[in-house]
């Protein structure tokens, strides 16, 4: 049985990635390390922290102790850190994201992203612009915070988030050519989104595939 270790910056993605792996790859073992801290001290500095990049690499080495045949890093936050890490962990690490951000940048030239804080949404826009330049191609970023719906979540106000970013994203929609949810947490609201105009792409679905398919090439 392959095993499978997923490091979360907190407990939201985790029952997203939970429920991805039982519907793509059920015969996995999967192990989640979460420490809320990470995502906190991230926002705290605005932005990645070597002190971040060095807990994550005593996870990732731990994971790779574990026996894990992938890492998968789930929050975009710290994806950066993945690419520094990549030199000292032998086990591969994928990002979540990764393969959505390749995704956008083939459907469209002009695409959006939305977040609900600037620290997730300024390295997913520069792993989209990375993407298109080894892509070869030449896009426009549409950026939106929906800020709103961040303080609302941390007032426990749940639906109030849900319908911020609802309205926030279907009104991007119409400005673009695709439209990045740059958290994982985010994706839950697609299928309540209706009709859009243009695609809607979210990391869980994506990330977990591209888990299947590198466990299929190694194997």
């Amino acid at each position: 049985m392959a095993t499978i270790v997923v490091v979360h910056t907190g407990p939201v993605t985790v029952q997203p990635l939970k429920d991805q792996f039982a519907a793509q790859l059920p015969d996995v073992r999967m192990i989640n390390i979460v420490d809320d801290s990470l995502l906190n001290d991230v926002r705290s500095a605005g932005h990645l922290t070597p002190e971040v990049t060095g807990r994550l690499y005593s996870y990732m080495s731990n994971a790779q102790a574990m026996g894990a045949d992938f890492i998968l890093n789930a929050c975009s936050s710290v994806g950066e850190a993945v690419d520094t890490l990549r030199g000292m962990i032998r086990t591969p690490i994928i990002k979540i994201d990764e393969t959505m951000a390749q995704e956008a940048s083939r459907l469209g030239t002009r695409i959006g992203v939305v977040a609900t804080v600037k620290t997730t949404l300024e390295p997913t826009v520069r792993l989209i612009r990375k993407k298109a330049v080894e892509a070869g191609r030449e896009i426009s970023v549409v950026e939106r915070v929906a800020e709103e719906a961040f303080a609302a979540l941390l007032a426990g106000d749940a639906e109030r988030h849900d319908e911020v970013l609802r309205h926030t994203i279907v009104a991007l929609a119409d400005e673009v050519d695709v439209v990045v949810l740059a958290q994982v947490s985010m994706a839950r609201l697609v299928p309540s989104l209706g009709q859009t105009r243009v695609p809607v792409l979210s990391s869980p679905q994506s990330g977990v595939a591209t888990v299947k398919a590198a466990l299929s090439d190694a194997h």
